[in-house]
């Protein structure tokens, strides 16, 4: 079974072009102009064992935020648009992932109903040309996009960088685990019967 999506996303502000293969080999072509966030957006291919093709151009004369937020609505509907009817799947992810000192936990439901909740707050302003703000923006952005209940906990950290990376590897791990198929799983997990 195939679970891909491909989209495109022009504004003023963004051109966005995007595909996303849940069930991939891990691999990431990714040039957004941000070179932390192509690093995150390349950790989070290869730990979910996604292939994920991103090309942005936006307008970072301006500053990171359009770039960084509009690729998270795009990764957000592809996700949403390569789910589908979510038949199968096990629905649920989590991960407590170590990233050195930092411990992030992060925890997902594919429910259909947007949520976004962390407790996550960076000790500098910046990781390289990235505002550490923004790492809730592409987040929040994704949880609405997608239809997806999305938790982090930060349980440790003290390095900007290896918490922001630990809270993208931690989504990764935890989306791949809820995009799993179950064969006992033949419907929709859901009392409902659909999400």
């Amino acid at each position: 079974m195939e679970r891909k999506a491909s989209l495109t996303r022009a504004t003023k502000e963004t051109q966005i072009a995007l595909s996303l293969n849940l069930y991939g080999t891990g691999v990431g072509e990714i040039s957004t102009g941000v070179g932390f966030f192509d690093h995150m957006l390349h950790g989070f291919a290869r730990h979910g064992l996604f292939d994920l093709s991103c090309q942005v151009k936006g307008d970072l004369e301006v500053d990171c935020h359009h770039t960084i937020e509009d690729t998270g609505i795009v990764l957000g509907q592809a996700i949403s648009q390569a789910v589908g009817d979510k038949k199968g799947m096990v629905r649920y992810g989590s991960c407590i992932l170590p990233m050195d000192e930092a411990l992030v936990l992060c925890a997902l439901d594919l429910s259909g109903r947007p949520y976004y909740a962390s407790d996550s707050v960076f000790p500098t302003e910046r990781v390289g040309d990235m505002d550490t703000q923004m790492v809730r923006e592409f987040f929040y952005a994704i949880s609405y996009s997608a239809g997806m209940n999305l938790h982090f906990k930060m349980l440790a950290g003290e390095n900007s960088h290896h918490m922001i990376e630990g809270m993208f590897k931690a989504f990764a791990k935890a989306l791949a685990m809820a995009v799993t198929l179950d064969p006992r799983i033949t419907d929709v997990l859901s009392t409902k019967g659909s999400l």
